[in-house]
């Protein structure tokens, strides 16, 4: 599954780049590994294969920071907080 504009809506509004980009700096302070993910796999194209084999770890690793860090910024990005119930 990829990061795709359906996952970067708040409401019914689109999230502006520098949004994103400032999401993806804050996602690499709580794990430099999961933010490269998303750059590879994003913005690079690569397979989760490709991914494991530049960050020299598994294809299972990969797709669990993947969907970790597609949910993260999600969340982020939706303004959506679980705690705040």
């Amino acid at each position: 599954m990829s990061l795709d504009a359906t996952m970067l809506v708040a409401g019914d509004l689109p999230i502006a780049f520098d949004d994103l980009d400032r999401a993806l700096i804050d996602l690499a302070r709580l794990s430099e590994r999961q933010s490269r993910v998303v750059e590879l796999r994003y913005f690079g194209g690569l397979t989760i294969e490709e991914t494991g084999e530049v960050l020299g770890v598994s294809s299972v690793t990969v797709k669990r920071d993947w969907a970790i860090a597609r949910a993260w910024l999600y969340r982020e990005l939706s303004g959506t907080d679980s705690q705040s119930a």
